[in-house]
């Protein structure tokens, strides 16, 4: 897709007053995938130098905003963790080309907020926490999973920017359970629902995404029967809060979520831990 109303393309290692019309540049695979009128101004972050994935010494990972898909299937597939197969799990739900595969970024897919977007899906389980940046240097955080506010909406004001997010370590030890569900063998994510049962305290999170307008984390102090389970959902999830499009119908996602969530606290619990 030809933007035709782009009139300057700047680097973000310079900076410059933002204005109407400006957009933050990553891999660009959305950008460039459908008209966008309002635009005049590419800020490109591809240049910024930001180290695609950092191991901390407290056993955290810290993921860059502009860190590619294949980036970060790479790593998870050498991450010495428990929760390390979720990442290419949730890596794969994208079911993309290879040219989206090498260029979408982590940070692109949590920043169009797009229901069914799989990084939105694996940060808000292992709750993550995202590094926003202001123009002027400052920065705060947000989790992830409040970090997607809506279909298409985020927590994030005017000219600020997704520096990175951060995986936990105590998450990254949890056992994990993925789930995912479409009206089609290579389609869009209708419904995905993961599991984490934490070894620490067999506290378990079942996070519902795909199925909903946005991510649903669901917190257990000790994992759930199935009827209390299907409870918290239906009590966290009022009949706004189901996606409806093309995908798939609203009571359906609702059913498929409600059924992949059973499943998955029964992967989790089976072998006692209740």
């Amino acid at each position: 897709m030809d933007l035709n109303t782009v009139l300057d393309v700047r680097d973000a290692r310079r900076p410059e007053p933002w204005r109407p019309g400006d957009a933050w540049l990553g891999g660009g695979t959305y950008l460039f995938s459908e008209p966008q009128p309002h635009l005049r101004r590419l800020v490109d972050l591809s240049r910024m130098g930001w180290e695609p994935i950092r191991a901390r010494p407290d056993g955290s990972v810290e993921i860059a905003a502009t860190c590619t898909i294949a980036q970060l299937s790479r790593f998870g597939r050498t991450l010495d963790a428990t929760a390390a197969p979720l990442v290419e799990q949730c890596c794969r739900a994208f079911l993309a080309s290879f040219k989206i595969w090498n260029m979408a970024t982590v940070g692109g897919n949590l920043c169009n907020a797009l229901p069914a977007g799989p990084m939105i899906s694996l940060t808000a389980a292992l709750d993550g926490e995202c590094l926003l940046q202001a123009q002027d240097g400052s920065t705060r955080r947000v989790k992830a999973a409040a970090f997607v506010t809506g279909a298409g909406r985020k927590d994030l004001a005017v000219s600020e920017l997704l520096r990175s997010v951060t995986l936990p370590a105590r998450s990254l030890r949890c056992r994990t359970a993925f789930r995912q569900a479409s009206l089609y063998g290579l389609g869009r994510s209708a419904a995905l629902v993961i599991g984490t049962l934490d070894p620490l305290d067999a506290s378990l999170a079942v996070t519902i995404t795909a199925a909903t307008v946005r991510p649903f984390r669901l917190w257990f102090s000790l994992p759930p029967g199935r009827e209390a389970l299907r409870g918290a959902i239906a009590a966290a999830a009022g009949d706004r809060d189901w996606f409806d499009d093309i995908h798939g119908l609203p009571e359906w996602r609702r059913h498929m979520a409600f059924h992949l969530a059973e499943q998955v606290r029964h992967e989790l619990t089976r072998d006692g831990v209740r």
